[in-house]
């Protein structure tokens, strides 16, 4: 797919699934501006790091990112927070972390960027959800509730803003062979290898997701090959029920 003469902004940048989608960006020649906390080391056009539980840093990334490249074409909100567990074991803090990255960045940045794109004819945002966020699953209580307000805020946007030439979609991963999956059997006590090997049998497909996998698959959105896909959610999860 070519995207040259494009511009990009990616959040979670540094992330497993981060790391892919800036790489299907520029290899797809688009210009691209990361935002993670640390951005270093990341090859991009523009490095814009921050905290996303900063919202004067949330409200100016798309003006950032445009000031940088010269335009803001493409927005990927793919950063995301996970906290494990039931209601009754979740902290003020996993509440505030959860809705601040999964929920509050992704609306500000929207809010932000709609204007500039509907400004210059037109644009693409494609938010990372979750299955885990159009059905429930055990013990995931807040992100579930969190990845399922990202796929409703998704549709929704996606059919106030189509026309003035915006798509907007969301990207339905199960689970994800990343560091932050990885982390999490870790926390827990499973040896990672041994957990994913495990979670793979689960899996119709036989495998678990690799970063690319969703990648592939958000290149996709934001590409002119998905120019009738507008107010979606993309479920990308190899056959695999969330259980």
């Amino acid at each position: 797919m070519d995207l040259s003469g494009k511009t990009a902004l990616v959040t979670g940048a540094a992330g497993g699934i981060g790391t892919a989608i800036v790489q299907r960006l520029r290899n797809a020649r688009a210009r691209v501006a990361v935002a993670d906390r640390s951005v270093r080391g990341i090859e991009a056009e523009a490095h814009l790091p921050g905290d996303l539980l900063d919202p004067a840093y949330t409200d100016g990334l798309p003006d950032a990112a445009a000031a940088e490249l010269g335009g803001l074409d493409i927005v990927i909100n793919n950063a995301g927070a996970i906290t494990r567990g039931p209601v009754t074991e979740t902290t003020d803090a996993d509440w505030s972390l959860s809705l601040g990255v999964n929920v509050e960045a992704p609306f500000r940045i929207c809010r932000a960027a709609i204007p500039l794109m509907a400004g210059s004819g037109g644009g693409v945002i494609v938010n990372t959800a979750s299955c885990w966020g159009l059905r429930p699953g055990s013990n995931h209580a807040l992100y579930c509730m969190t990845k399922a307000a990202l796929a409703s805020l998704t549709q929704c946007m996606g059919m106030d803003h189509a026309h003035q030439g915006i798509r907007i979609n969301a990207v339905c991963p199960n689970e994800v062979n990343t560091p932050m999956l990885r982390s999490g059997f870790e926390k827990r006590g499973f040896e990672p290898d041994k957990a994913l090997a495990e979670l793979a049998e689960s899996v119709p497909l036989g495998r678990i997701a690799e970063p690319d996998d969703i990648a592939d698959v958000i290149l996709f959105l934001a590409s002119d090959a998905a120019r009738y896909v507008c107010g979606a959610l993309v479920e990308v999860n190899g056959g695999k029920p969330v259980s």
